[in-house]
């Protein structure tokens, strides 16, 4: 990705130039299409939304979003967080109309035969919440690798921090994950 490239188109695209945003969404979509094609290999087979369908969302988005996008790096922050927000959105919506609305009678062993992988999003989205309570650096780690796809480089660039001390935080979120069952 020509990074110059997409400052530039980031920010014809903030000054109002809409053909800007689509000729930005032309060059970043195989990156973020392989994120979202590999966010869906931890996902249970027959998901009912695609990574087409989710980068497509999340560029619909971000289109629509009142937020200034400082650089390219930012941006991948953003998309990240967009990401994430549709999947959970998405998981949400599904557990719901799978459950007759938000009104359902449950029993403790109907509730876990009717578990999915689309509960799992939500779990790691509450962890992540629930993390950023006492350590922000780690749940925002945590969202970056899980929903962005993004390397201990790209971490380190996006939070300015070593990539040590990026490694660190995310192994420390992981084991917390892990104590708590949400991984």
């Amino acid at each position: 990705m020509d990074d110059a490239k997409v400052t530039q188109l980031l920010s014809k695209w903030q000054a109002g130039d809409t053909d800007a945003f689509d000729r930005l969404v032309t060059l970043l979509y195989p990156e973020f299409k392989a994120i979202a094609v590999n966010q869906f290999r931890r996902e249970r087979a027959g998901h009912t939304l695609q990574p087409t369908a989710l980068i497509n969302e999340a560029f619909l988005q971000l289109r629509d979003a009142d937020i200034e996008i400082e650089n390219d790096l930012h941006l991948k922050r953003v998309v990240a967080f967009t990401m994430r927000r549709v999947l959970v959105d998405h998981a949400r919506r599904r557990n719901r109309e799978k459950r007759g609305g938000n009104l359902s009678i449950r029993t403790f062993r109907d509730d876990v035969a009717d578990r999915d992988d689309l509960v799992g999003v939500v779990d790691l989205d509450n962890a992540i919440q629930e993390l950023s309570a006492f350590d922000p650096l780690s749940a925002e780690l945590l969202c970056l690798h899980y929903f962005g796809g993004m390397t201990y480089a790209e971490m380190s660039a996006i939070v300015s921090k070593a990539e040590s001390t990026v490694h660190s935080k995310l192994r420390h979120a992981r084991a917390w994950l892990a104590s708590r069952g949400s991984l």
